[in-house]
């Protein structure tokens, strides 16, 4: 896994998804400045990919805009990605994705509208945001480096299927499958999730077969925690750490704890790599049992999607080979 620069650009979000602990109110986002600081600190460990993060990116529009201008011809920067709800997106937006070949566009979709509705709650004021992105879509679908990012909380899970063909449905072939961590599962809802997971695997076995285009980001992603990233991460008060595990509401209080320094103060990289074995462990001591349990199974669930359908991407590269 190439070093990455996780840049929470902001807090602040239009959406409160049920699933998502991370927005904050009252909270900074980062400066053009400080993004760039950022990129200098990064850039002088060799670089690597860059990834923009909320809350939601597109609501500082100007840092988002300033970074991507640097990554877009700065030699040790391998990848940009950029996670979004969509609602801030437009034609403009989207002719910067086409034109920038370093940059990936991370899309939050949960699939069908009765479950993206009902697990991705508006801010009052705030458009639909499943009516905005299909408003895009004929944009979108000529657009190349766009994943969709399906989340897969409990209560959907017997779904997910039907979510994931809608999806496809629309004319998305790219896919980020995230299963619903550090909350609590039934075991009928995991079973539901394993028999989703599944038939999914069978789906894109079937397009491998007769050379459909399908890609699934998963199978090329590891982190040491589940779920959260590790690298060089700069929160969205200017704050370093080896990892976002802070950006959950209910681990917050472990950001004193993961804390490596800041942009006033960086750390240096053997600093970071301290500081990332400290943090090894913390969720084993913070989280209750059953949640705890739950994210073991949750991610057990994925790495068994990834093993069964690893051979079937290989073949398919080898034919085209």
């Amino acid at each position: 896994m190439r070093p990455q620069l996780i840049l929470t650009v902001t807090r602040a979000c239009d959406l409160r998804c049920s699933y998502c602990p991370t927005a904050k109110d009252g909270w900074p986002s980062l400066s053009i400045d400080q993004a760039h600081r950022a990129l200098d600190v990064f850039i002088a460990q060799d670089g690597g990919d860059v990834k923009l993060f909320g809350g939601e990116p597109l609501l500082v529009p100007d840092v988002v805009r300033s970074v991507l201008d640097r990554t877009s011809s700065e030699p040790s920067i391998e990848r940009t990605y950029l996670s979004t709800n969509g609602l801030g997106l437009d034609t403009t937006w989207l002719e910067r994705v086409r034109v920038d070949r370093k940059l990936i566009l991370t899309l939050s979709m949960d699939g069908r509208p009765a479950d993206h509705r009902r697990f991705r709650k508006a801010l009052e004021g705030v458009p639909d945001a499943y009516d905005h992105i299909v408003s895009l879509l004929p944009e979108l679908l000529r657009t190349p480096r766009v994943v969709v990012t399906m989340a897969i909380p409990p209560a959907s899970a017997r779904h997910a299927l039907e979510n994931f063909n809608h999806l496809r449905a629309l004319g998305f072939h790219r896919f980020n499958l995230l299963p619903g961590y550090y909350l609590p599962w039934r075991d009928e809802q995991l079973a539901d999730l394993d028999g989703a997971f599944a038939d999914i695997a069978t789906v894109f076995e079937e397009a491998w077969k007769t050379n459909g285009s399908l890609y699934l980001r998963n199978l090329f992603t590891w982190a040491p925690t589940p779920f959260f990233n590790a690298g060089l991460i700069v929160d969205a008060d200017g704050s370093i750490h080896p990892s976002n595990v802070g950006l959950s509401g209910k681990l917050d209080h472990l950001r004193e704890e993961t804390r490596a320094g800041t942009l006033d103060s960086p750390p240096s990289a053997e600093d970071l790599a301290a500081a990332a074995e400290r943090t090894n462990g913390l969720l084993d001591r913070e989280l209750a049992p059953h949640v705890l349990a739950s994210t073991h199974a949750v991610d057990a669930a994925l790495t068994r999607l990834v093993e069964r359908l690893m051979p079937a991407y290989l073949r398919k590269r080898r034919r085209h080979a």
